[in-house]
């Protein structure tokens, strides 16, 4: 089975690249199946029934969200019925959504499990206790299972991910919106990497316009962090694996694009400065292939959130709106 699993889809520049280049993927790429993180999707944060229906009408076979699942309300009557999407597994068994599913594929089942991490993260049940009754109700039913760790410290990932090796086909990291550069096939067979990246703009502070987090930052004064819009990248990782279900390879997985999107922002969420985004310039498409190495030395690559973590304290706009 070839999956490709794309990090946090964030704003209107991700969710875009994913609808027009979905279906081009999948023949590309020789996919099984297609999951991503939607959970930042709506003006980057949370995913309205809108976009939910239009990915899976892209071609996405199974959607992940993290804490940000219920930041637009309108998706909690999907999240009842729907069997593509699932919720942190430890969360509260009163919260809405399903804690694992499994989704068909031409290679055959795939079941979908989502975790929250809980280094620097809202208070949530155990990931382990959560896991392990997820996979013990999956029993039989699959032997292919990809784990989504959305979560903020690559030791929490590391441990879930030791924890898992041997008993699922992938745990990939999502949350930090910086891929790290440990992707590898670890001793017992499960494919692991701490972050796979988000899928958006990378012309920015972790998808978010430079101008208004560095203004909140510097000076306390709070802004809307509007999404960003240059460098727009898919990221995420490509796993294969083998009829027992054990991880066979991964790589890497970075698509860069040559447009802008422009989100639309009403006059009085303006800064009042005329400092222009860096133009897109044209990259073209690179797939970044790295070996699968059992022992690989971790890349911390989202160590340093901690400013971006105050500035957003400081945000006061948490209106969902559905930027389509």
């Amino acid at each position: 089975m070839r999956i490709l699993f794309l990090g946090d889809i964030v704003g209107k520049p991700g969710y875009s690249a994913v609808l027009k280049h979905a279906e081009e993927l999948r023949k590309k790429e020789q996919l099984d199946a297609l999951v991503v993180n939607a959970e930042n999707a709506s003006d980057g944060s949370g995913l309205m029934p809108r976009q939910y229906n239009r990915l899976l009408e892209a071609g996405v076979d199974a959607i992940t969200l993290g804490d940000h699942i219920y930041r637009c309300r309108e998706i909690i009557p999907v999240l009842e019925t729907s069997k593509r999407m699932v919720k942190p597994a430890n969360y509260p068994g009163d919260a809405t959504g399903r804690t694992w599913t499994i989704v068909d594929t031409p290679a055959g089942p795939l079941g979908i499990i989502s975790l929250l991490g809980r280094v620097y993260m809202r208070p949530v049940d155990c990931p382990f206790d959560a896991v392990d009754a997820a996979l013990e109700e999956i029993g039989d039913a699959t032997k292919h299972i990809l784990v989504d760790v959305h979560a903020e410290a690559t030791s929490d990932k590391q441990l879930l991910g030791r924890y898992l090796d041997g008993k699922v086909t992938a745990v990939l990291g999502t949350h930090t919106h910086v891929p790290t550069a440990d992707a590898h096939v670890m001793e017992h067979g499960t494919a692991f990497q701490c972050d796979v990246g988000m899928s958006g703009p990378y012309d920015s502070i972790i998808g978010r316009d430079v101008r208004r987090v560095m203004k909140t930052t510097r000076s306390f004064e709070p802004c809307h962090f509007h999404v960003a819009t240059g460098d727009i990248r898919l990221c995420g990782a490509i796993v294969e694996s083998k009829a027992n279900g054990h991880a066979k390879s991964i790589r890497r997985f970075e698509m860069f694009f040559s447009e802008c999107i422009q989100p639309r922002i009403s006059t009085t969420q303006r800064l009042h400065d005329t400092g222009n985004h860096r133009p897109c310039g044209l990259l073209g498409t690179e797939l970044i292939p790295l070996s699968n190495h059992a022992h690989t030395t971790t890349a911390n690559a989202a160590s340093a959130m901690t400013t971006w973590d105050a500035a957003k304290l400081l945000q006061r706009d948490s209106h969902c709106s559905p930027s389509e």
